[in-house]
């Protein structure tokens, strides 16, 4: 199927997200941290990977960032990610990383340096080896950030500090109820004067006020969800209007509940009215999905056409964050594609 082939675009992609279960192992060995894991088979490991619900999906993650301890192990772990999307040919990521939950919560010995120096290294390899572009968008822990007042100032520090490697953006990640987006007004207002994006997670746990939050309050450039935006007609009128792009999500929608089923999912409608929508995977190998299947959901379940979806998977470049060169560069290759391969 032609959709396998497509190049694309990924923007909303954490990095913890991307782990499988081959490379958890690797690290838990590396670090000799083996006893963290239920089992070391991957067999194990994909079992523990099964979605139940919101809490066992937060002791997944947490444990598996328990297994970071030096540079190296996120330039393995970037690299795995690039080898993956590449398979998929994806042609340019931009992968959210939680800085502050590496280094400032779990406290295992990792500073900001070996971070930045182990993404800058596996963003080099990526590149050499698979030629794919990557970026990366460094995100506010929100329910933490609400009570440590630490977490905002330090995540855009460590952003600011990412820039000469690819951060393009700052995201506000986490469980939106009771974490709405107004009390990070001024972080986000300094991150812009400062070139970065706003990038932050709304409309996903909280509904249509939260991505108003996140529109008025944190000038957003991009919506990292907003699916719920479609409970409010005249913010999806506004979201149409000024073309502010929507990373959904749709299996990850699902998993956490945010809709029954895929019927129910609001992507059409919003697509339908207008709204700039970019077709992503969010944690793919927690909750068994690729980026190659989202797009397969759009004709199984939504009878989208051949020309619809390459209408989204164009959304996804216009959307992106990149350089000005290498965007139109992006651009010329799809379209390039697109002329060759006109049908599914």
């Amino acid at each position: 199927m032609l959709i396998d082939i497509m190049p694309k675009v990924e923007l909303h992609l954490h990095l913890q997200g991307t782990l499988a279960p081959k490379t958890i192992l690797q690290l838990a060995k590396n670090n000799h941290l083996s006893h963290l894991l239920p089992g070391d088979t991957e067999e194990i490991i994909s079992a523990w990977f099964h979605f139940r619900d919101f809490d066992h999906f937060f002791v997944v993650n947490k444990t598996m960032k328990k297994l970071f301890r030096s540079a190296d192990d996120f330039t393995l772990v970037t690299v795995a990610a690039a080898q993956e999307l590449a398979r998929q040919h994806v042609r340019y990521a931009e992968i959210t990383v939680t800085p502050y939950s590496f280094i400032d919560v779990l406290q295992q010995g990792l500073t900001i340096e070996m971070l930045l120096a182990g993404l800058a290294l596996g963003k080099q390899r990526a590149k050499a080896d698979f030629d794919i572009e990557l970026r990366w968008v460094f995100d506010i822990p929100r329910n933490r950030a609400i009570s440590d007042t630490f977490a905002a100032p330090k995540t855009l520090e460590y952003a600011l500090m990412g820039r000469d490697i690819g951060v393009i953006g700052l995201g506000l990640g986490g469980n939106e109820v009771n974490s709405p987006p107004e009390p990070f007004t001024s972080i986000f207002a300094e991150a812009k004067r400062y070139g970065l994006k706003s990038l932050p997670h709304a409309g996903e746990g909280a509904g249509a006020g939260s991505v108003w939050g996140a529109i008025n309050a944190l000038q957003a450039d991009r919506i990292g969800h907003g699916v719920r935006a479609i409970e409010d007609e005249r913010l999806v009128a506004v979201l149409a209007e000024r073309q502010i792009p929507l990373e959904v999500n749709m299996t990850s929608n699902i998993a956490l509940g945010v809709y029954p089923n895929l019927h129910h999912h609001p992507l059409p409608a919003l697509d339908r009215a207008g709204v700039l929508v970019t077709i992503n995977s969010d944690d793919p190998m927690l909750i068994g999905t690729t980026l190659n299947d989202e797009y397969r959901l759009l004709m199984t379940i939504f009878g989208y056409s051949p020309a619809d979806i390459f209408r989204l998977a164009r959304n996804g470049y216009h959307a992106c964050f990149a350089e000005p060169d290498v965007k139109s560069r992006l651009i010329a290759e799809f379209d390039g594609w697109i002329a060759t391969h006109g049908h599914i």
